[in-house]
């Protein structure tokens, strides 16, 4: 039936989520942010649990607009707004807890370490957003930057395990898109000479992503040279990556404002 499809499919990536939450605390943050790519298995789940969680899916992927106007907020340093957004947030607890257990509901194996999986991302949603509240209460914004950046990323991997990602990309690699294109053609600058800080759009010059385009939310202060990119939407979302500062140049020539900047104040 439907919902042993459904099942029999996860078993073939449960381990990935069930392994990042155990491994996770000893991963540094780029592998540890990248270490999960699962596909979108919304067109895999039967008729009767797409209609049990669409609702619920559609309040989770809300959250995301509710990110890109913090991250406005914070960037524009309005700290009368931004403390705002903590209880905001925190109001989607029983949301996320909802689908964890109605959209994995069993105790098949399967089920069960995904349940883990997503329970230990939203835990560290919620305790990054414990940091914002703090740094916020401080006015401390580096401290803010990495405790949004955090959030965004816990976010995204809980998108990414649950299945709520509205596509898949089975691309593992862009860079052999580039192969025969001078780096002159690319036009970004020096990321060691000039290295891209937090508000910088920039594009990815290295790595697997390289090409995509985004906008520098975060800077780990960790001396280990890591950075947080939040990538331009892509048929609704964002995705999320935590990549080496050299990888991360600062685009050149007219640009057009990060999306964040366009969603307009409500009065």
């Amino acid at each position: 039936n439907d919902d042993m499809d459904r099942r029999n499919f996860f078993s073939h990536v449960v381990w990935s989520a069930t392994a990042a939450s155990i491994l996770s605390t000893s991963l540094v943050p780029e592998e540890r942010a990248n270490a999960i790519v699962m596909p979108d298995l919304k067109a895999l789940a039967g008729t009767s649990n797409k209609m049990k969680v669409g609702g619920l899916s559609n309040k989770i992927r809300s959250i995301a607009r509710v990110l890109d106007e913090l991250q406005r907020d914070l960037m524009q340093e309005r700290w009368e707004l931004v403390e705002n957004y903590p209880p905001q947030l925190r109001s989607f607890v029983p949301v996320l807890t909802m689908y964890t257990d109605s959209a994995f509901p069993t105790d098949a194996p399967v089920d069960k370490g995904l349940r883990v999986a997503l329970r230990y991302e939203v835990g560290r949603f919620f305790a990054s957003l414990e940091r914002l509240r703090q740094a916020t209460a401080r006015k401390s914004l580096d401290e803010a930057y990495v405790a949004y950046g955090e959030m965004s990323l816990h976010f995204d991997r809980y998108l990414r395990v649950g299945g709520l990602y509205t596509y898949y990309d089975n691309t593992i690699s862009t860079e052999p898109y580039f192969k025969g294109i001078s780096e002159e053609a690319l036009v970004y600058s020096d990321p060691i000479k000039d290295p891209a800080e937090v508000r910088d759009l920039v594009m990815l010059c290295k790595g697997p992503d390289k090409g995509k385009t985004g906008i520098l939310i975060a800077i780990y202060p960790d001396g280990k040279n890591k950075c947080i990119v939040k990538l331009d939407k892509y048929k609704g979302l964002r995705e999320i990556r935590v990549v080496p500062r050299a990888w991360a140049a600062k685009r050149l020539g007219e640009q057009d404002p990060d999306d964040a900047f366009l969603i307009p104040r409500k009065v």
